[in-house]
């Protein structure tokens, strides 16, 4: 249930958008908004109007800063990206690409002065590549079925993409002679995963000699094997990686089927020789996720993520050493209790860069390998996503509660800050956005407990306002600085609300203790962290006690069901998305079974297990007859990981109860909710609920 925004997600919804029939007109071209607001206070609208920056790649040389931007428009119901260059230091912006085809996952060519793209121009998603300022496009793949993604080797002389490949027979190839029957033919589990049922289908890698700049159909690293990888669904090429010699590819998968796969969370890193045509396991003996491979500059080494217990996706990610030659593994972050991501080499290839969450805030850090003496680069309240090295200087991107994702620039001697590519600084000119404050509050078990305050705009201390508690997802998930489309706390607050966000037991961050104490209690401390929240702001003279929402998706949505039974009327409205409302029947029903398995600590059936009795005896549907207060549920028809039913249960219940209730239901949205008119509706819907019960 962690709540992430996946760029995946956001380029599957490009791409269907930019699919056609015959007889469909052409698209008018989706660009930059240009929005000229009658109101410096923000509405869906101008949140849906902010481009989306991302998928930063540096210039061999670590002159140029190549990027792609994602418009949307409310109209049309899609979305177009687009290809952008600039100087390292932010000047001579470039735009690359105006199609309405949308072009995607950009990358260097081996030359170092053009630019090799995705787009599905010519029918299916292909390679193409162009020079510095746009011209020169030309189409350099024609593999069947189109690619996913690609990578070339340092040499410059072979490349490796990914596709996906049919492994398992469908039901057609099984009984041809009825082509029109959609059955599914299940014998086993892991049938359905996320947002898409398995299909047969597995992203698989190959590799190919390029002839000239065309890239040739290639071999199948993994052929016949019926895994993917990247690792579905929200893997990328962070989890494959050349040696720097090319003469061998690592990448990241899990190598199991049904039952054993949906109960495990064991991936590991293979090493596929090019020469012999073998394939070895680099991680050989480690029961958790291994992932994310990175080789020294010099190919002596290899750097990989890794969590130690089996079945626990909340687990510290723990990086390590591989010596090549001899073998030794060497654990680097064991004095360091936060976990890396986005590992990458700063210049001197002798220290190690990357981002990490620490204190519901994501920073920049730098390890030097030999010592394992690692530093912060970066502080404040910001959440940063990436960092490459580009001369003397750090290319970043971040956001923080306030802002959408910019370009940013570190002086890493100094720590200065700028940023590079303003690509909303026309609409962030005509907002007041609201203000965060960070507090601490001490727990009902006496710990100390970050919490994030946005107030409104215009915010007037000697008013009394409408207060919402923002129940985090996860239940292991980051309440971080973090900007999102859907939970967007400038939106909430620009309603006309103060929000209280408690960084709760359980959630990322604050260290690994912290995350396991929600393991197996899962309606314990957490929910009373949430209370107590709630309890110390409502005693701020600004803070209306009769106006008090609770709100949450994911495991936000079990827990503000669990407070509709357990709030003693301090609530006067709820909303909960995608929300586990019974947890026996979510064990038997969600998809991936390690996480509920870890979770509850056992199945509902085991009843002389008491760590898993306990934890049932806390879902949410055993305190519904407790429920009196108005409660708005939403769900999407396409989430496989809490499936509909618990969203049409809880509504049920409460329409069964007499209780003020609504369904906000989406049948063809996810876990999420990413098309344009459906996040509109979703906003208009969740201000229109809590204005009806929390203001006059």
């Amino acid at each position: 249930m962690k709540n992430s925004i996946c760029f995946a997600l956001i380029i599957g919804l490009v791409v269907s958008c930019q699919t056609n029939t015959t007889q469909d007109p052409e698209p008018s071209l989706i660009t930059r908004n240009q929005p000229e607001l009658t109101s410096d206070v923000m509405t869906p609208e101008v949140l849906w109007a902010f481009g989306r920056l991302g998928d930063v790649q540096i210039s061999p040389d670590g002159q140029k800063i190549l990027y792609g931007v994602s418009y949307y428009s409310i109209e049309q119901n899609s979305s177009n990206r687009e290809l952008f260059l600039m100087n390292a230091d932010g000047s001579g912006k470039t735009q690359l690409t105006t199609t309405s085809q949308s072009e995607f996952n950009a990358i260097w060519h081996p030359d170092g002065e053009r630019i090799v793209y995705l787009s599905s121009a010519s029918g299916d998603v292909q390679a193409w590549v162009m020079n510095q300022d746009g011209s020169g496009r030309k189409q350099v793949s024609h593999i069947e079925g189109g690619i996913n993604s690609l990578a070339y080797a340092p040499s410059g002389t072979k490349v490796l993409y990914t596709k996906d490949v049919q492994i398992d027979k469908t039901t057609v190839e099984l009984y041809p002679d009825l082509p029109q029957s959609d059955a599914r033919i299940i014998t086993d589990l892991m049938y359905r995963h996320w947002d898409t049922w398995e299909d047969g289908a597995y992203s698989h890698i190959f590799v190919a000699d390029l002839d000239g700049d065309m890239i040739p159909e290639g071999m199948d690293i993994m052929e016949g094997e019926p895994f993917d990888s990247p690792m579905m669904p929200f893997g990328g090429m962070e989890e494959i990686a050349w040696t720097p010699d090319g003469k061998g590819i690592a990448y990241t998968c899990k190598k199991l089927k049904g039952i054993g796969y949906t109960f495990s969370t064991n991936s590991d890193i293979y090493l596929y020789d090019l020469a012999s045509a073998s394939t070895r396991n680099m991680t050989e003996g480690m029961p958790g996720y291994d992932k994310a491979p990175l080789f020294s500059p010099d190919g002596g080494k290899m750097y990989w993520l890794s969590m130690e217990r089996a079945g626990f996706e909340a687990d510290k990610d723990r990086l390590f050493e591989l010596d090549m030659a001899s073998g030794t593994r060497r654990y680097l972050t064991s004095e360091f209790d936060y976990s890396p991501s986005g590992l990458t080499w700063a210049g001197d290839g002798k220290t190690l860069l990357f981002v990490a969450g620490v204190q519901a805030t994501f920073q920049v850090y730098k390890m030097d390998v030999a010592s394992t003496e690692i530093s912060a680069l970066t502080t404040g309240f910001h959440d940063y996503h990436s960092v490459a090295a580009a001369g003397d200087k750090l290319i970043t991107t971040r956001v923080n509660m306030t802002r959408p994702e910019e370009i940013y620039s570190i002086d890493p001697a100094s720590g200065e800050v700028t940023e590079l590519s303003f690509e909303n600084r026309h609409i962030l000119d005509q907002l007041t956005m609201p203000t965060v404050e960070q507090r601490w509050i001490t727990t009902t078990d006496n710990q100390e407990m970050l919490t994030w305050v946005i107030y409104p705009p215009h915010f007037d201390p000697k008013k009394k306002y409408p207060t919402l508690l923002y129940c985090e997802g996860g239940p292991q998930s980051p309440l971080s600085q973090f900007w999102s489309y859907r939970w967007n706390f400038s939106q909430m607050a620009s309603n006309g609300y103060i929000v209280v966000a408690p960084n709760r037991r359980g959630v990322v961050t604050m260290g690994q203790e912290w995350t396991d104490q929600i393991s197996k209690d899962n309606s314990g401390q957490a929910m009373q962290d949430l209370l107590r929240a709630i309890d110390v702001m409502k005693e701020e003279p600004f803070v209306d006690e009769e106006r008090l929402g609770a709100i949450g998706a994911s495991f936000g949505g079990f827990s503000v069901f669990w407070l509709a039974g357990n709030h003693q009327h301090r609530f006067k409205a709820f909303i909960a998305h995608c929300g586990v409302f019974n947890s026996e029947m979510e064990y038997m029903t969600t998809d991936e079974m390690f996480f509920d398995s870890w979770e509850k600590g056992g199945a509902p059936w085991e009843k002389e297990n008491p760590v898993a009795m306990k934890s049932f005896a806390g879902s949410p549907h055993n305190f519904v007859q407790n429920w009196d207060t108005p409660i708005m549920v939403v769900h999407g028809e396409h989430d496989y990981r809490i499936p509909y039913t618990q969203g049409m249960a809880a509504f049920n219940a409460a329409q069964m109860l007499g209780v003020p209730s609504k369904l906000l239901f989406f049948p063809s949205e996810t876990h999420w909710v990413v098309k344009p008119q459906d996040g509109i509706l979703w906003q208009r819907e969740f201000k229109g609920w809590l204005d009806q019960w929390l203001k006059d």
